[in-house]
C-alpha cells in the first residue's frame, strides 16, 4: 500500500511486428494469472447502456478472479482522444466507464477501500490493465496518465536478430555458418521480428523451388539444406514493413512519455 502500491496499468508501444502481443501472452503464461483478452468489439453492444454494464462486469470479474490481467490489444481503438464533435455518444460513455472502473483499482491499491469492502468485491490490488498499441500518441490523456509504466518495444537489435535466426533455423536442415548468420544479421537491419520470420519462411522454400517438378519424386532426405543464397534471393522480395522515418516518432514519444527497454 501507499508508495509501494503495485502499478495498475502498463502500456507496450512500438512499431508493428515487434512482439507486443506475444509479450502479453508470455506474461499471462508465466504469471499464472487469469487472463482477459478483450478488444473494442468485446465491449460494444447495440443496446443503450449495455456497453457500460459489460465494462463494469469485466472489472468486477477481474477482481473476483484476482490475480488477473486485463489485456487490451490495439487500445488506441478503444481509448482514443476524446473530442467534442468527432466521438459518438455511446463511444464516449464506454471510454468514461472504462476510465472510472480503472480508477477504482488505483484507489483500492492505495488502501482507500475498507478490508470488508475489498473482501466482498475481490482483490483489486492484484488486477493489472496491460495494453498494446502501434499508435501511442492517439491515446487519450486520461488513459495515458493511468498507464504508470509505458514501455517502448523497439525493433530487434543485432543480438536479438541473431537469436531469432538461430531459433528459426534450429529445426531445419541448413548449412549456414556463424559467419553466414552474422552476414544475415547485417542484411536484416531495420527488419521487425515478424519480417525476419517471413524472410526465413520464404528462404526455406528455396530448396523446394530449385527442384521444380522433380520434387514430386523425391523424399525429404534428398532435399538440399537451406543455404545463404536462399536468404539472399528472398531478400529481393521480402522487404522491411516498418518505415524508418516513422521510427523517429516512436523514439520522440518514448523520450517524452515512456521508457525504453534493453
Amino acid at each position: 500500500m501507499g508508495l509501494r502500491e503495485p502499478a495498475s496499468g502498463m502500456l507496450l508501444f512500438g512499431p508493428p511486428g515487434t512482439g507486443k502481443t506475444m509479450l502479453a501472452r508470455a506474461v499471462a503464461t508465466e504469471s499464472k494469472s487469469t487472463f482477459f483478452s478483450i478488444s473494442a468489439s468485446s465491449l460494444t453492444s447495440k443496446y443503450l447502456g449495455e456497453s457500460e454494464k459489460l465494462v463494469r462486469a469485466l472489472f468486477a470479474l477481474a477482481k473476483v478472479m484476482a490475480p488477473s490481467i486485463i489485456f487490451v490489444d490495439e487500445i488506441d481503438s478503444l481509448l482514443s482522444q476524446r473530442s467534442g464533435s468527432g466521438d459518438h455518444e455511446s463511444t464516449r460513455r464506454i471510454k468514461t466507464e472504462f476510465l472510472i472502473q480503472w480508477s477504482d483499482l488505483q484507489r483500492a491499491a492505495a488502501g482507500r477501500e475498507s478490508p470488508r469492502g475489498a473482501r466482498d468485491r475481490g482483490d483489486a490490488n492484484r488486477v493489472l490493465v496491460l495494453a498494446a498499441t502501434n499508435l501511442p500518441w492517439a491515446i487519450d490523456e486520461a488513459a495515458r496518465r493511468r498507464f504508470v509504466r509505458r514501455q517502448y518495444i523497439p525493433l530487434p537489435e543485432p543480438e536479438t536478430r541473431t537469436a531469432q535466426l538461430k531459433t528459426l533455423l534450429g529445426q531445419q536442415k541448413h548449412n549456414l555458418t556463424e559467419a553466414d548468420i552474422l552476414e544475415l544479421v547485417d542484411l536484416t537491419d531495420g527488419f521487425s521480428g515478424s519480417d525476419i520470420t517471413a524472410l526465413a519462411k520464404d528462404a526455406a522454400m528455396g530448396p523446394l523451388r530449385s527442384l521444380g517438378e522433380a520434387l514430386l519424386h523425391m523424399t525429404m532426405d534428398q532435399i538440399r539444406p537451406i543455404e545463404l543464397g536462399d536468404f539472399e534471393a528472398s531478400l529481393r522480395t521480402i522487404r522491411p514493413s516498418v518505415d524508418r522515418d516513422g521510427l523517429k516518432e516512436y523514439e520522440d514519444w518514448a523520450k517524452q512519455f515512456g521508457e525504453r527497454g534493453g
